[in-house]
């Protein structure tokens, strides 16, 4: 996790501890348990007197628990709270839910909704039966933009602004690893032109194949992104672009719809985006 950027450090209106307060909490992943205060220091990079005087207020102000025996912290249910409180305003994740069971039953994958979180999407629903074993995701799993299914489909669902914009950022995080997931990304923004939908066939993960898709609403909030992903040796490539992804294009289609919602770009929107010979137009240089 990198340390507040120049460009909001400098704003006056952007409050520094608060943010470094919310990324000591942010560092908690689900099945972590419990945190000391140098894991933490390593996964926030910032100081350990910094991380000490932050857990100690959290603590005080009850988001955290300590655990003395270990020198550790835990989450406290006021912490969760915060999560449960976004969840429940989450229309889109109870509404699509018989959607993604019924494709989960069909395909005998596991089919999730995610929001972005910095350079990842996170899971706010998911549907799994007992034939995605290989799928062990869920609610608050991450999964990330670059090289994921659920990621591409939303990366392609974004304005130009707003996808220069994420493209710098996955740039810094990813340093000498950017250009071969740039590259992943261009390939995924052809195929979403060509056929409504990404996919990922061992790029984010050697055993994982999964379509996503992404949905943005009337209301301004999104996009978020659906995926629909199981071990790479039953959604092949072929599959997935034969199958998989036709099925969770007319789920999103059909929630869309249930919604009132309307997906930002058409596939004649994303050709667009395109150079001759299938390259994604670099929007700004800044993407390089």
């Amino acid at each position: 996790m990198k340390r507040t950027g120049k460009k909001t450090a400098t704003d006056r209106n952007f409050v520094v501890a608060l943010s470094r307060g919310l990324d000591v909490l942010r560092a908690f992943h689900p099945n972590d348990g419990l945190l000391g205060n140098q894991e933490i220091a390593a996964r926030t990079n910032l100081p350990k007197p910094t991380v000490s005087r932050l857990t100690y207020t959290l603590t005080k102000l009850g988001y955290l628990a300590p655990v003395p025996r270990f020198e550790k912290y835990q989450l406290t249910p006021a912490a969760m709270s915060l999560g449960y409180a976004a969840l429940a305003n989450l229309g889109v994740r109870h509404l699509s839910e018989p959607f993604r069971e019924d494709v989960m039953r069909a395909t005998g994958g596991a089919v999730a909704v995610g929001g972005r979180d910095r350079h990842s999407m996170i899971y706010f629903g998911q549907s799994r039966g007992s034939e995605t074993v290989g799928v062990q995701l869920d609610v608050g799993s991450r999964v990330p933009i670059a090289t994921s299914a659920m990621g591409r489909a939303y990366f392609w669902a974004l304005d130009d602004a707003d996808r220069t914009e994420l493209s710098r950022l996955l740039r810094e995080h990813y340093g000498s690893r950017w250009p071969k997931m740039r590259d992943g990304l261009e390939r995924s923004g052809e195929t979403v032109a060509k056929y409504g939908f990404a996919i990922s066939v061992g790029d984010w993960h050697d055993d994982i194949g999964a379509a996503g898709v992404a949905l943005k609403l009337n209301d301004g909030t999104g996009p978020y992104a659906f995926n629909c992903g199981a071990p790479a040796f039953r959604f092949t490539e072929e599959r997935l672009i034969n199958d998989i992804g036709p099925r969770l294009l007319a789920m999103v289609r059909n929630i869309e719809a249930a919604l009132g919602g309307l997906m930002p770009h058409s596939k004649k929107d994303v050709s667009k985006k395109l150079k001759s010979g299938g390259k994604v137009a670099r929007l700004a240089e800044g993407i390089r």
